[in-house]
């Protein structure tokens, strides 16, 4: 069969979603110690051009990794004086913060919030292009890519947490759209990460993966890809290398159809705007651990929602026991607000799972289906605004009010 172009990966990010700084890039000239200021950054790139306020902000884990956050305050606003609410916006696998801009001011959810008078924070993962590497390994150092989503959401979104919340002296509210979802629901899950946020808006939620029905997706779990890339000596994913993008094109064969590679991934889109795939390719696709992609292979295998599966012997040595612990979803406190909005199209964040997840909560999360809309439209529909982020921002807004009394 003919090889499909480079360009159509993007949407494949959506399901599994470096710069290195100079000293003195990293240290900036601000008192704030966390402050960054580089010409080529997010800041730089995509938000200041818009004319948004924005900051670089860089913060360390405690694993040794150096984090990026953006911060943006509207056209009329000042971050000196920001007075609006804490947002952080988690972004997917093989994105970074730049995929909450990557539309126009009226369309992309950064600039809607900002607009909205919110404190916007963009979160950026380990590996990604806007983060800074470690402070000791280097991103060809195989141990640099020894993560998955649980160090995502237990060090790099604790960490951003904590850096917001003591600039900020508040509690914060969580955005997360695909990966961004599964690592703040674990996150929530420890007393001490979830004492920090005051709610939480869960895009294509995702705990579980059991009833992925993407067809490219079963099937690159059915032939081990995962497998197959550590016998290509890789622990970096970056399908922006050959080596991948052939890899990926020989599971299309008559097993299944990736003429719609789109559909194959995510399940069918309603409202994603494909005539500006070149313009995010700019941006996208960012690296990601052979390690995360196979704990997502793990979800979808075992049906589990717990950290990551060693095997029986090197579960006993690092967890104690046979099986690696679940993230309890029930541990999330009832009293935190909840926000989700999934739709009847998404192979991905399939509505049986979705169903699963808020069985077990201990709260009832406020619920926006939209029948629709697949795993991208929560992201890049052209028509999201209306749709979704209006509900969402009366959702906070609801939220403020009840606060102030």
């Amino acid at each position: 069969m003919d090889k499909f172009p480079a360009f159509l990966l993007l949407p494949f990010l959506c399901f599994f979603h470096s710069l290195f700084l100079s000293d003195a890039d990293v240290t900036g000239n601000s008192s704030d110690p966390g402050l960054t200021l580089s010409a080529d950054s997010l800041c730089a790139q995509l938000i200041e051009p818009n004319g948004y306020f924005c900051t670089e902000h860089t913060i360390q884990t405690k694993d040794g990794y150096l984090l990026a956050l953006q911060r943006v305050s509207s056209r009329s606003g000042d971050l000196k004086v920001q007075q609006g609410h804490p947002v952080l916006l988690q972004h997917g696998l093989f994105m970074a913060g730049d995929a909450w801009f990557l539309d126009s001011t009226e369309q992309s959810l950064g600039f809607i919030l900002a607009d909205q008078g919110f404190d916007v924070w963009v979160g950026n993962v380990r590996g990604t292009r806007w983060s800074h590497g470690h402070i000791s390994l280097l991103d060809t150092d195989k141990e640099f890519w020894e993560w998955s989503w649980q160090e995502l959401a237990l060090y790099d979104l604790a960490e951003m947490l904590h850096y917001i919340h003591a600039i900020t002296s508040s509690k914060i509210f969580i955005v997360g759209h695909s990966q961004g979802t599964i690592m703040s629901l674990a996150a929530l899950t420890q007393p001490d990460i979830v004492e920090m946020v005051e709610a939480a808006a869960l895009l294509s939620p995702i705990s579980y993966l059991e009833h992925v029905s993407a067809p490219l997706v079963l099937r690159m779990v059915a032939m081990h890809l995962d497998q197959m890339v550590l016998a290509l000596g890789l622990h970096q994913l970056n399908f922006r290398s050959d080596v991948l993008v052939n890899l990926v094109d020989s599971l299309c064969d008559d097993h299944v159809d990736c003429t719609d590679f789109l559909s194959s991934i995510t399940g069918q889109n309603c409202c994603f705007n494909k005539t500006r795939m070149n313009f995010y390719l700019e941006y996208e696709p960012h690296p990601s651990s052979v390690k995360n992609l196979r704990h997502l292979f793990q979800m979808i295998r075992q049906g589990t929602f717990s950290q990551y599966d060693y095997g029986v012997l090197k579960n006993l040595l690092i967890y104690g026991q046979f099986k690696p612990p679940a993230f309890d979803l029930n541990n999330i406190p009832k009293s935190l607000p909840i926000w989700m909005s999934y739709g009847g199209n998404d192979a991905l964040a399939d509505a049986t799972d979705v169903q699963r997840t808020l069985e077990e909560l201990s709260s009832k999360p406020e619920l926006l289906y939209l029948d629709n809309y697949g795993h991208i439209d929560f992201l890049l529909s052209v028509k999201a605004n209306r749709d979704i982020y209006n509900h969402m921002i009366g959702f906070f807004r609801s939220l403020e009010k009840s606060s102030s009394y």
